[in-house]
């Protein structure tokens, strides 16, 4: 498989853009297979410092500012996820940009389940991971969760599967969809690398446009801005949908049923005691659910496995219980619906600290919900927390803090939260502006709470 796409990149002028976790295991894997092939690298920072860079001849670095110019002087240029093109404007470019995910689905498409949606991705993937695991089915977890495509693909049997996790970020350029595509849900979120809604929406609706009609589409009919797409879209495979509503029309669907999961008539599961709690785990669940059921694997086995499982660190993860308080850490919760959900699914939240970059996302729903909800204490961080707590300033009866730091916000919920009862740690806001991404905050939060920092 892997000899495939080191056919594709053999005497080709290759650039690879963003030089992070990605673009240095694409390094590594171009030098493995092509040591004398010259390539480029393009970074905004400078990473000539890179010890796996050291006696490279046949390399040319240009970082900086004008490192997204000549970009038409590459055959092929393989893009990391998080480098931003939302500004080029020469469209000829785009035809040369690849990416790992791209060269595996080239080469690979059949044996791959791919995960999109807006919230609940790493979750909903790294369940089904799990799932498959115990079945003892040869599979592997990969993509956005944190392992590059290309890292282990020497070890890709032919009937391997790949459960990979894809960020918009993924999907924006690719040109070949997976043979199971699952698009959980569509809220607002990325404006600032995508540029606006519709653009951030057409990147994950690539998940389905390239299949064809032996390929099977997953997606969350409950979400309107999905549906909406889903409705106004001739996609050509399988059509699947996954909902709450058991009111409308049957089909090719799983849908709840008196808190039990139906695949159309044919019960899946009987909703019991998780770890995952809350509604929209319960809609993660039933997604699995889907696959696990055209996938014909054992569904008490994967019931079992779901009671289990207890989900990934910094969403909506108990630190502990201090002086009668219980902290949870969501910094995973960057938009305003993921940080509802998870006070609705916690119950006894008295305290929610939350906050973060302003991205231009819309905030009113989370406004609204923070006007009527059983939450007493807002604690209020920048940016976005200053702004929505200035506007409920006055407006409810909600005692609102303004703090600066993470220490401080600490401080004022230990001093304010009821005994018995959930500070939760949920921004609904990126931590970019004062962290490196939300598991550097999650971390920070969690020393800070075990007395640790």
């Amino acid at each position: 498989m892997y000899k495939k796409i080191v056919d594709k990149l053999k005497n080709k002028k290759i650039a690879i853009l963003g030089f992070g976790k990605e673009g240095q295991s694409t390094y590594k894997f171009i030098r493995k297979y092509l040591k004398k092939q010259f390539i480029t690298i393009l970074d905004l920072n400078d990473v000539s410092d890179n010890s796996l860079l050291d006696n490279d001849k046949n390399l040319k670095l240009i970082c900086g500012k004008e490192y997204l110019s000549n970009l038409d002087e590459y055959d092929l240029i393989i893009k990391a996820p998080g480098i931003s093109l939302k500004d080029l404007k020469d469209v000829s470019i785009r035809e040369k940009i690849t990416s790992q995910l791209e060269l595996l689905l080239e080469v690979d498409r059949q044996n791959i389940i791919g995960i999109t949606g807006t919230k609940g991705k790493s979750t909903t993937t790294s369940l089904l991971y799990q799932v498959f695991k115990e079945q003892g089915k040869d599979v592997y977890l990969l993509g956005n969760i944190g392992v590059p495509v290309l890292d282990k693909i020497e070890d890709y049997k032919k009937d391997t599967t790949l459960i990979i996790e894809m960020s918009s970020h993924q999907l924006e350029f690719i040109k070949v969809s997976p043979h199971i595509g699952i698009i959980l849900n569509l809220f607002q979120d990325h404006l600032d690398h995508d540029g606006d809604l519709e653009h951030y929406h057409n990147n994950k609706m690539n998940m389905f446009k390239y299949q064809d009609e032996s390929d099977i589409a997953i997606y969350g009919d409950d979400n309107k801005y999905l549906h909406d797409r889903m409705v106004s879209s001739n996609f050509k495979s399988k059509l699947y949908d996954v909902r709450f509503d058991d009111t409308r029309s049957k089909g090719n669907s799983v849908r709840v049923r008196d808190g039990k999961v139906y695949y159309n008539d044919e019960l899946l599961y009987e909703d019991a005691e998780r770890e995952l709690v809350g509604d929209h785990n319960l809609n993660n669940i039933m997604f699995v659910l889907m696959v696990c059921k055209l996938k014909n694997l054992d569904l008490e086995k994967a019931s079992e496995t779901i009671k289990n499982f207890k989900g990934l660190k910094y969403r909506m993860e108990k630190i502990g219980t201090y002086d009668g308080v219980t902290y949870y850490n969501d910094t995973i919760a960057t938009i305003p619906e993921a940080t509802i959900n998870a006070i609705k699914a916690l119950k006894e939240v008295d305290t929610l600290i939350f906050g973060g970059m302003d991205r231009g996302i819309e905030y009113q729903s989370l406004i609204d919900y923070l006007k009527k909800c059983d939450v007493r204490n807002l604690v209020c961080m920048p940016t976005t927390g200053h702004n929505i707590g200035k506007l409920l300033k006055g407006k409810t009866d909600k005692n609102i803090f303004f703090v600066e730091t993470l220490q401080e916000a600490y401080d004022v919920s230990k001093k304010n939260t009821e005994r018995g009862k959930i500070c939760l740690l949920s921004p609904a806001a990126s931590s970019y502006e004062y962290f490196k991404n939300f598991e550097e905050k999650g971390k920070c939060f969690e020393e800070i709470v075990k007395g640790e920092k």
